[in-house]
């Protein structure tokens, strides 16, 4: 079975930083769009960035602060994000569409989330 698996989640003080990776299990054709997303509490769930074909989309929010990056060879797609503020508190997602199995059609997946927390 197919799934995206995060990690690099964590606590870091204002004007720290965290890498987050994501990258998926199980046998895949092809990955198209990656990116990641973010929800915190109450509130609705918002694009972070996503990148495809090396060609990468920011909310404003967190342009030229966070940068979206990919290893095509290990299936992989980090954020990095710095200059953290307590409003980047937030669960992230990670989210991709695959193409599971042998299957000639992309499918969308998301990761289970991880916890940011930024505060002092």
């Amino acid at each position: 079975q197919v799934q995206l698996v995060e990690s690099g989640g964590g606590l870091v003080q204002p004007g720290g930083s965290l890498r987050l990776s994501c990258a998926p299990s199980g046998s895949i054709a092809g990955i198209g769009v990656m990116g990641w997303h973010r929800q915190a509490p109450g509130k609705e769930r918002e694009l972070v960035a996503n990148i495809r074909d090396g060609s990468a989309n920011y909310a404003d929010s967190v342009k030229g602060r966070f940068t979206i990056s990919r290893d095509n060879a290990k299936n992989t797609v980090y954020l990095q994000m710095n200059c953290l503020k307590p409003e980047d508190t937030a669960v992230y997602y990670c989210n991709a569409q695959l193409r599971p199995g042998t299957s000639p059609f992309y499918v969308p997946y998301w990761g289970q989330g991880t916890q940011v927390t930024v505060s002092s």
